[in-house]
């Protein structure tokens, strides 16, 4: 029965995840490695980096970022105000909004050598 419970959890966590990824539109990514953003904010954390490194939003947009790595992630802004998400254990979600115009590096706490910037911009 247990057995049972588990195998249903990890198929409804991957049919989430189809559905999130399948719903959500493309970004659109420069020579530079950043993205401009023409749908869906999201941010995955995989194969320890975060994927778009850089992601640019308009303001009062929400972020959400999703943990595919088999360990716990942060995403920490470096200036250790903005936002901080806390452990992200694996398929987890972190989401923020963002409310003031500016770039804001952030970083995982855990894997100090994971980095990203948040671009944010007017409509």
């Amino acid at each position: 029965m247990k057995t049972i419970k588990i195998l249903s959890a990890i198929c409804l966590m991957g049919i989430m995840t189809l559905f999130i990824n399948s719903c959500s539109k493309t970004d659109t990514v420069n020579a530079t490695g950043s993205t401009t953003n023409t749908g869906a904010n999201l941010v995955t954390i995989q194969s320890m980096q975060f994927q778009p490194a850089t992601i640019t939003v308009a303001i009062g947009s929400i972020i959400t970022w999703t943990n595919m790595d088999t360990q716990a992630h942060t995403v920490t802004s470096d200036d250790g105000t903005s936002f901080d998400s806390g452990n992200i254990n694996p398929q987890g979600t972190f989401s923020f909004t963002v409310t003031q115009l500016g770039s804001y590096p952030y970083h995982c706490s855990i894997h100090p050598t994971m980095h990203g910037t948040v671009q944010v911009v007017t409509k």
